[in-house]
Formats: C-alpha cells, sequence, structure tokens
C-alpha cells in the first residue's frame, strides 16, 4: 500500500508542509492540475460567492492496476483516517 498527497502546490511549499505537519507519505506536485482532472476533482466551487475552480478534497482508494476501488468526497479531517483504514 502507498500513500501519496496531490496538490497544485510548487514542490517547496509542500516540503513546507510536509515538514510542518510531520506528514510520513510523498506529496506530488500537480501544477496543471492535469491529475486532478483525470480523477474528477477539479471542480466548480463557490469561494466567498464567488465561482472559482478549484480542488475539491478527495481520497481515493486505487488498486495496484490503477483502479479507482472507493471514493471519498468532500474529505473533513475528523475521522477520516479511521473511516479509509476500515475500507481497506
Amino acid at each position: 500500500m502507498a500513500v501519496l498527497g496531490i496538490s497544485r502546490d510548487p514542490p517547496a511549499a509542500q516540503k513546507r508542509w510536509k515538514e510542518k505537519n510531520d506528514l510520513p507519505f510523498p506529496l506530488l506536485s500537480d501544477a496543471d492540475t492535469r491529475v486532478q482532472q483525470s480523477y474528477g476533482v477539479w471542480k466548480e466551487k463557490n469561494m466567498y460567492g464567488r465561482k472559482v475552480m478549484g480542488t475539491v478534497r478527495t481520497t481515493l482508494l486505487v488498486d495496484p492496476e490503477g483502479k479507482v476501488e472507493k471514493v471519498f468526497s468532500k474529505v473533513k479531517v475528523d475521522g477520516h483516517v479511521d473511516d479509509v483504514l476500515a475500507s481497506l
């Protein structure tokens, strides 16, 4: 099993975030949002009354062949790790 984080942030910002939060997994930069678009998590959102494109925080369980087995949409931090572990 591998855990990866992906965001639009540049690698330097991801490095600071990883160190600040002591994350034990790699963070990957998707500046052009190609990966996020391919998984359907780059969507129109409402931010302060304005429509903007952005990442919908999502966790995907992907099998070794690349097939998405489970999608956790609109992720909230509290209890999320337990939900993912229970699904594994």
